[in-house]
């Protein structure tokens, strides 16, 4: 989202102190299902003028805990959406094809029935809710995790 937004400079704080170490080459890459992220990683660092890596520990992370607690306490209207700002994505796009020749990789294809994840996307889209209470309710108290993005639910 940064690069779609032509941001130049970008800090990344990770409570992962191994994944912060690994992208600033202090750590040695030792699993072979980390290879594909680290290359992606790479690749989109590349793109920026200016980034810093700092590894935050978990206890530390006062900012984190504040957006989770500012986002799991909004008060939503029957007919308000929110799309809180959140990005994490677990799929390798094929952009890094050529490294992922030697890497066990498996592809998903979308899949035309419903599933639990319509429901979300339905909320977060159009501000449509099931009809069930039950369920009605329980979207909306899940709905603040994810973001729907260019046709992609993350969380």
């Amino acid at each position: 989202m940064a690069i779609n937004m032509e941001i130049t400079a970008v800090e990344i704080y990770g409570d992962s102190k191994l994944i912060i170490n690994q992208l600033l080459t202090e750590y040695e890459l030792r699993k072979d299902d980390l290879v594909p992220y680290f290359w992606l990683a790479t690749q989109l660092l590349q793109r920026f003028e200016a980034v810093t890596l700092e590894h935050v520990p978990r206890k530390e992370n006062q900012m984190a805990d504040a957006l989770a607690i500012l986002a799991s306490s909004m008060t939503l209207g029957e007919d308000e959406a929110a799309n809180v700002p959140v990005y994490q994505r677990w799929v390798i796009p094929l952009v890094i094809e050529i490294v992922l020749s030697d890497t066990n990789v498996i592809s998903i294809l979308p899949v035309n029935v419903e599933e639990w994840r319509q429901p979300l996307i339905n909320y977060l889209e159009h501000g449509i809710l099931p009809d069930d209470p039950k369920h009605r309710s329980e979207v909306r108290r899940r709905a603040h995790r994810f973001l729907y993005y260019k046709w992609t639910l993350y969380r």
